[in-house]
């Protein structure tokens, strides 16, 4: 077993790991920018290192700043979390070649998935569908583009192949706005991701977003533990996630997580990972997988059972899965909401200090967060303060909860998206389940 982990993250995720480590009995360190030096989870964890200034790049996505705080620390293994550097190949090898365990994937796996025209062929060939497109790098040469575009079927979407939350996306709908899309993708992923290798794919206009979480051993082992609907999306930022998906069978659920979970085995996946999909007219399309923790994980474990925080560390410590797939049993209905610290109405974000903090509770609530009264909410990272998770017998019941949890939850001293969660609830659609993923901005005008 692992005995200190380096919890390379911070927020509500860092506190998250913190306290799956402490239930195994595993010391952690909390690694903190000048910022975060008063943050809950550096208060409780066994030992704290100050990284660097408050900006991102002088801390927490400082490679050689996380690594030598390891190793003064003498810990045993570092834990990404979600964001920052938890998908970046270069930073788990070099946590690796340093002597430390990565707790994900190998390097080659991440540099495989990152780079989506890779991934694509990838999940080709495991068998997992994904959306009709150019199947590799754009070339220079116009006319074969637009053949490309004519044959798939306008519209079209150019991607960069190395994007990520919204960025280095343009949708073309004819001929005539093919070839300056293209350039104008090309130099925002150059800009963006320092690559400007784009690709093409069939634009989905109503889909919605469902995704599979599965679990992997280094022995060969992979589950799915079922999928997620997180289609409640501004910018292709997710807002709302809920599980199980409304209007998913059992018996689609048992395929398709089977074929991530074969997907997992065939390119010798290790660790916690998600299979995003657009979901349209009852088929399914690969888009991406996300290598870490996601954010939504809690509506999973509150479905499941599953510690996948937990299974995480086990993997990591070489062990083999804890759960076989005949153990997985789906139980009742799980929905977040992510509470940002921004205006309900021009999302703007507002960091500020927090002067009263009262989190709900009751039956099958769940609140994860690291503020408390009088907390900081400092400028410089993602507006997320916590997650607000309502868990039911069934989905109405969920939602019931999720509303009277809204209605007790306060946050004063600074605004919060918490009314645009109460809008959400209480929309008609939304109640029905199956809004697609442009659902919420065309809601709000924009």
């Amino acid at each position: 077993m692992i005995e200190k982990v380096v919890i390379a993250n911070r927020g509500e995720i860092a506190l998250r790991i913190q306290r799956a480590c402490r239930a195994l009995g595993i010391r952690t360190v909390a690694l903190h920018s000048e910022a975060d030096r008063d943050a809950k989870y550096v208060k409780l964890a066994d030992e704290s290192v100050c990284i660097g200034p408050p900006q991102a790049r002088d801390s927490y996505l400082n490679i050689p700043a996380v690594i030598s705080a390891a190793e003064v620390t003498d810990a045993v293994a570092i834990h990404p979390g979600y964001g920052f550097l938890s998908e970046n190949a270069d930073f788990a090898e070099r946590v690796e070649q340093s002597g430390f365990i990565f707790i994900g994937p190998r390097a080659e796996t991440i540099r495989l998935m990152g780079d989506k025209i890779s991934a694509i062929r990838a999940m080709k060939k495991a068998g997992v569908p994904c959306v009709p497109g150019s199947d590799g790098p754009l070339p220079a040469d116009d006319d074969e583009n637009l053949r490309l575009a004519m044959e798939i079927g306008y519209p079209v979407l150019i991607k960069a192949t190395g994007g990520g939350g919204g960025k280095g996306m343009r949708v073309v709908h004819s001929e005539a706005a093919l070839r300056n899309a293209i350039s104008l993708t090309r130099a925002e992923a150059k800009a963006a991701f320092n690559n400007d290798v784009v690709y093409m794919e069939k634009y989905l206009e109503t889909p919605r977003h469902v995704e599979f979480q599965v679990l992997a051993d280094e022995h060969g082992n992979a589950i799915h533990l079922g999928e997620r609907d997180c289609s409640m999306q501004r910018r292709h930022q997710k807002v709302v996630e809920e599980s199980p998906a409304p209007g998913i069978s059992d018996r689609v659920r048992q395929r398709m997580g089977e074929r991530c979970a074969d997907a997992c085995r065939k390119i010798g996946y290790r660790g916690a990972g998600t299979f995003e999909f657009l979901y349209e007219n009852g088929e399914f399309y690969f888009i991406e997988m996300n290598t870490r923790v996601q954010v939504e994980h809690p509506v999973t474990e509150m479905v499941t059972g599953v510690d996948i925080v937990r299974e995480q560390i086990l993997i990591a410590s070489g062990e083999r899965l804890s759960y076989r797939q005949k153990d997985i049993v789906w139980q009742g209905h799980a929905i977040e909401c992510r509470i940002n610290a921004e205006d309900p109405r021009t999302f703007m974000p507002s960091p500020g200090r927090i002067t009263q903090f009262h989190q709900p509770g009751g039956p099958g609530i769940r609140v994860d967060s690291h503020v408390y009264n009088n907390y900081m909410v400092p400028p410089y990272y993602d507006s997320m303060i916590g997650k607000l998770i309502a868990y039911g017998p069934d989905r109405a019941i969920a939602m019931a909860r999720m509303r009277i949890a809204l209605s007790e939850m306060v946050i004063d001293g600074i605004r919060t998206n918490i009314s645009l969660h109460q809008d959400i609830m209480n929309d008609a659609a939304f109640r029905a389940g199956g809004v697609n993923i442009h659902y919420l901005e065309k809601k709000l005008g924009l």
